[in-house]
């Protein structure tokens, strides 16, 4: 057997290729394929709502490549010029070169529009994966010990994201995007006392000033997609080395993971999730047309377009803008604090570090100390549930208060009407919103305790001794592990409400 190659360990081919000499030179010294070998073997659980941080993280990569194709181009001045491009409506209008390079870039570098429109639509993909990702994370609890720092990443990530976004939205200095970035100086001068200083810190001067797009720029493209990588990093290295969170079921446990191992289904299934992503965003950057700045025209302070919206992640906070009363306070007879600080800085503010702080408050409440890496179902923890809710519905009507406007126009509403209307449903919805998710999960509790207890419909009626009729329950057994069989009982796994095939084929 030896001449063939074939000896007790496997197949040894005695040709000696370049990639054997180096990668046996590596192990020689390293020593690493046990290591790589146990990484390899590394099992990830399968679910669906496991998708979204996929999803962040290949928009992510796209991000970053469509975004150095981009800063090729553009030209991050405001020294003024006249356009003199191939768009003739813009022809002859004065502009910052910071505009006049991204026409340029829309209009006459092959390929340039579609970049563009990749670039953006892969930013409001990234924001929205984030945001489910997180959800997930918060309605199943996976925030919970050992994991809280991840939960500390994942809001990092999400704040920086939207810095990042604003950023990239605002440095190309057309008549929207500078619309945005003035709303963004009247934010910084509203910070009591510190507010001119920050307000200096970003412009050096007066608004506009001469070099908030060369900061920008620096921030956009060198700053925060530096501390985003690292976090990115961080946050999936935290979970390689914790092994990812699981719902309940057999096999499943707090002391196993069931799933894919890495290779060869987890990689081969990351790529065409990586493949996916690019093509569905390439799609949308392709039939899908996204902040035409061709349209708008270049930045003047002195004017403002009509039905001006930012991108759908800061409709919230232009909603808290428009629905806070507005009432300044006067501080010791020398400060005031105008309305605009408390709509555009404390609120914000507060939802932020509420949210930083949730594993911390949810221990608190709960008094739980123990370490899981089982989920829960949404409906197993009613309060939190209910929370989460009351959250998004107090975040959805900020966000459709950031375009009432425009709802007002179409469909003709009286806006000051429309806008009280917004401030009753910011108080009464959430609440609202918190009793009724809470009864709903108290009731789906309740119909998992029935089920347990009397078993599921089978769909068979019989008749009785007595000349009734009933219908037939498949009842549910618990098994302990020496066999023995007991009432079941309930251990966060979802309850099947459909009866086994078997038992109904055997009761016919």
């Amino acid at each position: 057997m030896s001449g063939d190659g074939v000896t007790g360990r496997g197949y040894r081919p005695h040709r000696r290729t370049p990639t054997a000499a180096v990668a046996r030179g590596v192990e020689r010294r390293f020593q690493i394929a046990g290591l790589f070998r146990h990484q390899v073997n590394k099992v990830f659980p399968w679910h669906f709502s496991f998708l979204w941080g996929e999803i962040a993280l290949y928009s992510f990569v796209v991000l970053v490549g469509s975004g150095v194709f981009l800063t090729l181009f553009y030209v991050p001045s405001m020294d003024e010029l006249v356009y003199q491009g191939s768009y003739v409506p813009t022809s002859g209008l004065e502009g910052s070169r910071a505009w006049i390079s991204t026409m340029q870039l829309s209009i006459d570098v092959r390929g340039g529009l579609f970049v563009r429109q990749l670039h953006h639509w892969s930013a409001l993909v990234f924001l929205a994966a984030v945001m489910l990702h997180m959800g997930r994370i918060f309605f199943t609890g996976a925030y919970r010990a050992p994991r809280e720092i991840n939960w500390f990443l994942g809001v990092a990530m999400l704040v920086l994201a939207i810095f990042e976004g604003y950023l990239g939205y605002s440095m190309i200095d057309d008549l929207l995007s500078g619309t945005g970035v003035r709303i963004f100086s009247g934010i910084l001068l509203s910070v009591p006392v510190i507010g001119t200083w920050l307000h200096w810190l970003v412009f050096s001067g007066e608004y506009p000033g001469e070099i908030v797009v060369e900061r920008f720029f620096i921030a956009h493209v060198l700053l925060i997609p530096a501390i985003l990588a690292g976090l990115i990093v961080l946050h999936l290295a935290v979970v390689w080395y914790q092994k990812h969170t699981q719902f309940a079921g057999p096999p499943a446990g707090e002391g196993n993971v069931v799933g894919n191992r890495t290779l060869p289904v987890f990689s081969l299934h990351s790529v065409s999730m990586l493949l996916g992503v690019t093509g569905v965003l390439g799609l949308l950057a392709g039939v899908a047309q996204i902040n035409p700045i061709f349209h708008y025209g270049p930045y003047n302070p002195t004017q403002v377009s009509n039905g001006s919206q930012p991108d759908w992640y800061a409709l919230w906070l232009i909603g808290s803008l428009k629905l806070f009363p507005r009432v300044d306070i006067a501080v010791f007879g020398r400060y005031t604090v105008p309305a605009g600080f408390w709509a555009g800085v404390a609120i914000p503010l507060v939802l932020i570090l509420l949210l930083l702080a949730w594993p911390l408050v949810d221990r608190l409440r709960t008094r739980d100390r123990e370490l899981h890496n089982l989920l829960d179902r949404p409906r197993d923890d009613a309060a939190r549930t209910a929370i989460g809710v009351m959250a998004l519905t107090f975040w959805g009507v900020l966000t459709v208060a950031g375009a009432d406007d425009i709802a007002a126009t179409v469909f003709q509403i009286p806006l000051e009407g429309l806008r009280w209307a917004e401030r009753g449903a910011l108080l009464i919805l959430p609440p609202l919103a918190y009793v009724i998710t809470r009864r709903v999960c108290l009731r789906l509790q309740r119909s998992d305790r029935d089920a347990l207890a009397g078993g599921v419909a089978t769909g068979i009626v019989e008749e009785t001794t007595e000349g009734t009729y009933r219908s037939v329950q498949q009842p549910f057994v618990g098994v302990d592990p020496e066999g023995g069989e007991h009432p079941p009982r309930y251990d966060g796994a979802r309850i099947p409400k459909v009866p086994a095939r078997e038992h109904a084929e055997g009761s016919s």
